[in-house]
């Protein structure tokens, strides 16, 4: 396989798979999609040996086709080394009222992803922690701590993308009130009148 066929692979993998979780996920514009990427994991390589800035652009570049049909905002999140920062828009971060934290991811120090990532974007700026909609890891880097509760897990066609593992899931809300608790009215039936006891 020539490089150019592996980077035609890999953007359509990524294009795939989260083309897979936009839809199972209902995402559309106003919703937020964290995605984690491990570059040497996609080589077939243990994570934060091998970056690869020629892998980032691939994935980033099947994660913005994905993005410009369905609307949703993307954050990129960083490496154990950057306290698994995210990279963002600084107008979606001030817009969210994330907490702003102060690096500029580098390979070694933030991951080849949000590196590129960060290149890519017009006002860049790190966030602390965010609580996303839904979210992408490829290459087990980890991105639970950035989903909104509660995480429901999506199965992609393909487990893989390059030589990493993928797993996704999305956010649904919590359901509360117990044994009489109703989660949808239904379509034909009036609101209930009167008060709960």
């Amino acid at each position: 396989m020539t490089d150019r066929d592996q980077a035609i692979a890999i953007a359509g993998q990524v294009e795939q798979a989260l083309t897979e979780l936009a839809a199972a996920a209902a995402l559309g514009a106003g919703r937020v999609v964290v995605l984690g990427v491990s570059t040497s994991e996609v080589q077939g390589r243990h994570i934060g040996t091998s970056g690869a800035t020629e892998i980032a652009r691939d994935i980033y570049e099947g994660a913005m086709r994905v993005r410009e049909r369905f609307g949703f905002e993307t954050v990129w999140q960083c490496c154990e080394h950057l306290n698994r920062a995210l990279v963002t828009e600084r107008a979606l971060a001030v817009a969210r009222g994330w907490t702003v934290v102060s690096a500029v991811p580098v390979p070694k120090a933030g991951g080849s992803m949000a590196a590129y990532a960060y290149g890519q974007l017009a006002e860049p700026c790190l966030v602390e922690a965010v609580s996303a909609d839904a979210g992408i890891d490829i290459g087990e880097t980890m991105i639970g701590m950035h989903l909104r509760p509660v995480a429901v897990p999506v199965r992609p066609a393909s487990r893989w993308i390059g030589e990493a593992r993928v797993v996704m899931a999305y956010s649904r809300p919590k359901l509360i009130g117990g044994e009489r608790a109703v989660y949808a009215r239904p379509a034909a039936e009036a609101p209930p009148s009167g008060t709960c006891d």
